[in-house]
């Protein structure tokens, strides 16, 4: 799946790509109409060049704070349930982050995944930055969004405690006005899901589209659903026996949160730019968090860039 190739090939293009200072934690720069840190641009460009999918792969995509980690516990318990049960299974020892690891970030860590045939892997890269090999293989794509209010505010409590050198001092008006712009990390945030959404419309048999509410107000539904996408349906007996319901309640936010890997971890892959500790990554997982952070003019300024750039494409995120 990985063919390992030295960044150092992609210095020179990153000479050329026009970057912003002093904003964001980490300094970013614009790529086919996106914003990445340096470190995680170079993965991405090795990642377009060598990516190879197995024929059944299935691609765990999302924006950052958008529910990535849950994403990933879920469909990993899914696909492997066969493997394990409650009291075995690796989310037990290991964050989901290691066991699906972004395939951007792997081409340029040394880490050892787990040695299962489990043919996951995961990005956050944008729809249109996909590497060809994804895109021409057929493999199935699973994308799950969120209210823009809330992933802002998620993003701007981990940017502040994800790097090495603490950064308290990222206001949370000057973090709100870059977002606004989309100046983030793999932003903007909105350009993100509509590429994602549109590729889903035209293409619903390859590409799961999910919204993090929708999944948190009826996870049974979801994860039935992304279950039968995936290839790995559930039968009458596992339903009838719970095993939705189990796989639910491994990987709930509760659960995940209380594991002593989770509250002291680090994770395995770690970027040049920052460090990152398990338990920054399980904060709250609530809907609708950001009414303690935003004020309403910040909310209702949000609420109109989003539906601006969502005019016309049939999609609504949750904006109450």
């Amino acid at each position: 799946m990985y063919e390992t190739k030295s960044p150092n090939i992609y210095t020179e293009i990153m000479s050329t790509i026009p970057g912003r200072k002093g904003c964001w934690p980490v300094d970013l720069y614009q790529y086919d109409g996106f914003w990445y840190g340096r470190y995680t641009l170079e993965g991405i460009l090795s990642t377009q060049d060598h990516f190879k999918p197995q024929p059944n792969s299935v691609i765990l995509s999302s924006a950052p704070k958008s529910g990535t980690t849950w994403l990933k516990a879920l469909s990993f318990s899914i696909m492997t349930r066969s493997h394990f049960d409650e009291s075995t299974n690796p989310l037990l020892t290991k964050i989901s982050h290691d066991l699906v690891p972004f395939m951007e970030y792997q081409f340029l860590s040394n880490s050892q995944t787990l040695d299962l045939n489990v043919p996951l892997s995961a990005t956050h890269i944008s729809y249109t930055s996909l590497p060809k090999s994804i895109i021409n293989s057929g493999c199935k794509i699973v994308y799950i969004c969120r209210d823009p209010k809330d992933v802002f505010v998620s993003l701007w409590h981990h940017s502040r405690k994800s790097v090495t050198k603490a950064r308290e001092d990222l206001h949370l008006e000057n973090a709100f006005m870059y977002f606004c712009e989309g100046l983030s990390s793999f932003g903007p945030y909105w350009d993100h899901v509509l590429g994602y959404w549109r590729a889903s419309l035209e293409s619903p048999e390859r590409i799961l589209f999910l919204k993090y509410e929708d999944l948190m107000n009826d996870a049974v539904y979801w994860v039935k659903k992304m279950a039968q996408f995936m290839g790995y349906p559930f039968s009458f007996e596992e339903e009838d026996k719970g095993a939705v319901q189990k796989i639910i309640n491994l990987c709930s936010f509760e659960n995940m949160s209380s594991l002593e890997v989770n509250k002291s971890g680090i994770a395995e892959i770690q970027l040049k730019e920052m460090v990152i500790r398990n338990n920054i990554i399980f904060r709250k997982g609530k809907i609708r968090d950001w009414k303690n952070h935003l004020t309403v003019e910040m909310a209702m300024q949000l609420d109109q860039i989003t539906k601006q750039k969502l005019n016309g494409s049939g999609l609504t995120l949750h904006a109450a």
